[in-house]
């Protein structure tokens, strides 16, 4: 570090015709002492690039190029198991279910990604048994815990060491941090939204050296797991979302919102809002269902009962939407007519 130091300050920085790209799979160390330098490289940078995994619209380009063709909903069920990462995609082999992919790469004798969770995370963080304390914690808890709630669990002392590392999470997309409307900033949440790792920890390490994928994939446990884990998929197209939903140009802040309730009022969760600056927000609630969605009377109490008490405790002045979004489409039927405003369907985004 010290020889690059004095390279660009003594002789590169002279000159208008050298460009020096630094690139590196150590995720941690690009942070530690390029991004975050602070004696001779301090604020030298003109561009950062962060490497972003392909979105649902990408990645079924990127299928269809290899003449893969996927009907929307396995290709989301997919992405739910290895996000938009190229190099997992590209061992997806034409003529082949997802079953048989995941059953392939993570179940099998000869098994490609086996050791993938370990030789990921060794390759990309310094120390990397400590994130992996820290996603392990996350995986347990769906909606994500406090920073609070992560040292206890992970026994960690709270300081600038913990804090690097959820830093590092975060920037390599592997959490995400998000604010809850009038919450305290203790109540901020860390969620793990890396699909990969999120499948790992719930269907992989459980069963290391198991070929029973094709029992799993048929369990209520699964069913559920994809009900959450499309929850992170909303997440992380929330730009696509925004787009379709005709704010793409609207400043936003995307937000979380709970109340535990008391012996009065219900409890209710709301686990992605987009909060507009034009006087305006939209409550999210994502459901996975392999075909077209229908609300039920049980379910469209729970949705009234959501927006109600969020009201009511928030004491918002802006314009409240309830917007659905699915992979098939919401049947417009009384109940849905009654309490949604407008809804998202997941195919019109790829």
């Amino acid at each position: 570090m010290a020889a690059l130091d004095k390279f660009w300050n003594q002789f590169c920085s002279k000159r208008n015709d050298i460009i020096l790209v630094i690139c590196g799979s150590e995720a941690s160390w690009i942070i530690n002492k390029i991004i975050n330098n602070k004696g001779g490289l301090h604020n030298r940078l003109t561009c950062q690039i962060q490497l972003l995994p392909f979105d649902i619209k990408e990645t079924k380009e990127y299928l269809q190029a290899k003449r893969i063709r996927l009907v929307d909903v396995d290709i989301i069920k997919l992405y739910m198991v290895i996000g938009g990462i190229p190099y997992y995609l590209r061992y997806f082999e034409k003529g082949q279910s997802v079953d048989q992919f995941i059953e392939r790469m993570f179940f099998s004798k000869q098994a490609l990604f086996k050791s993938e969770f370990d030789n990921l995370y060794a390759s990309l963080f310094k120390n990397s048994h400590n994130h992996i304390k820290i996603v392990k914690a996350l995986s347990l808890k769906n909606k994500g815990l406090t920073r609070n709630e992560i040292l206890t669990s992970t026994k960690f002392a709270s300081g600038g060491g913990f804090s690097l590392i959820i830093q590092e999470l975060i920037l390599c997309g592997f959490v995400k941090e998000i604010t809850p409307i009038g919450n305290k900033k203790d109540d901020t949440l860390y969620r793990l939204i890396d699909e990969f790792t999120l499948f790992y920890y719930k269907f992989i390490e459980p069963t290391r050296n198991k070929n029973n994928w094709v029992q799993f994939a048929t369990t209520q446990v699964f069913k559920i797991w994809q009900g959450f884990s499309f929850e992170n998929f909303v997440f992380k197209h929330i730009t696509l979302i925004k787009k379709e939903l005709g704010i793409n140009g609207i400043v936003t802040n995307e937000a979380s919102w709970f109340y535990k309730g008391n012996h009065l009022q219900r409890g209710a969760q709301i686990d992605l809002i987009i909060d507009r600056s034009d006087n305006c927000m939209n409550l999210l609630e994502a459901k996975f269902y392999d075909t077209e969605f229908s609300i039920s009377k049980d379910y469209y109490e729970t949705i009234k009962n959501k927006k109600a008490v969020f009201v009511k405790q928030t004491r918002t002045k802006k314009n409240v939407f309830y917007t659905m979004v699915s992979i098939n489409g919401v049947t417009e039927n009384n109940y849905y007519l009654s309490v949604i405003t407008n809804q998202i369907n997941i195919a019109s985004l790829m």
